[in-house]
């Protein structure tokens, strides 16, 4: 059955529009953060892995880093072991780490790049273990509750940071035609393994990789303003100023400061987008209106 004259012309228009992308970002680096309902919804999953699939064949070099939260949460439930969560982050002790690091270079990990090769493309899958990639540090909190005589500083066992990231592996598989999908687990000077949030992963990436987007795919429409209207472009002093305001607050802020930390070291553009529209990452790559809210300097 042929198209209809409308819809030939609406499809016709789509892929021209997508035309002037395809050149700009031709043999850029785009660090894509995967995580939400995109990696849970199976209709996502496979809109998602034709998406990376898609670009990497015009020329895009997607990276991946991907988390794992329900997943992790799911296998602690199965096995009896119970979480200690302080100020809404959880305490990761030696024998969760061993079930973190299972699930996500493990069962997450080879998940993604099973789903990306079934739909035609060449993923590989790393930890930040995995030749030196990432550096890793405890992380420090200091708790400067004022109901406290004194600062604390918070233990939350073996979660860290980014100390530092050595990309040449990235590098090499990038120009072996292959997809990087990354696990957020570092190790530490101490030969420790460190869990890190896979939003500073990404971020410090796309940071040292010099790429042309960080993506951080989300459960939100995006940014949104006081209203709850999405706020579409922010440049650095807007969002400063936002969260000066006291409009962004809570889960959304490491997001906001992961983005501002990237474009503000060289990164152009850094976009929240809602994961939970189909093909989210091809409409904010490839079309002018996008679906998230685009942030640059």
């Amino acid at each position: 059955m042929s198209l209809t004259t409308n819809t030939a012309a609406d499809r016709a228009k789509i892929l021209s529009e997508a035309l002037p992308y395809i050149r700009q970002f031709r043999k850029k680096t785009i660090v894509v953060k995967y995580g939400g309902n995109a990696m849970v919804d199976e209709k996502l999953k496979q809109g998602f892995a034709r998406d990376v699939v898609l670009m990497k064949l015009v020329g895009i070099n997607p990276v991946i880093v991907h988390g794992g939260g329900p997943q992790i949460n799911e296998l602690l439930d199965k096995i009896g072991k119970e979480s200690t969560f302080i100020k809404g982050m959880r305490v990761t002790d030696r024998e969760t780490m061993d079930i973190v690091e299972m699930v996500l270079g493990g069962l997450v990990n080879k998940q993604i790049v099973s789903l990306i090769n079934e739909n035609g493309g060449k993923a590989v899958g790393l930890s930040g273990k995995d030749g030196g990639l990432i550096r890793a540090r405890k992380l420090q909190v200091v708790d400067d509750d004022p109901s406290l005589q004194a600062s604390e500083i918070i233990d939350y066992g073996d979660v860290g940071e980014v100390a530092s990231i050595d990309p040449e592996i990235v590098s090499l598989l990038e120009s072996k035609e292959f997809i990087p999908v990354i696990a957020p687990v570092g190790v530490g000077e101490d030969q420790c393994t460190y869990n890190i949030n896979a939003d500073i992963v990404a971020g410090t990436l796309a940071r040292t990789l010099m790429a042309e987007k960080l993506i951080l795919l989300t459960n939100t429409p995006g940014v949104l303003d006081e209203d709850g209207n999405v706020l579409t472009g922010l440049d650095a002093k807007q969002v400063d100023s936002l969260i000066e305001q006291g409009v962004l607050t809570g889960g959304m802020l490491p997001k906001i400061d992961c983005a501002l930390d990237a474009v503000k070291s060289g990164v152009r553009s850094a976009h929240i987008i809602d994961g939970r529209v189909e093909h989210a990452l091809l409409l904010e790559v490839f079309t002018d209106e996008g679906v998230g809210t685009l942030i640059k300097r």
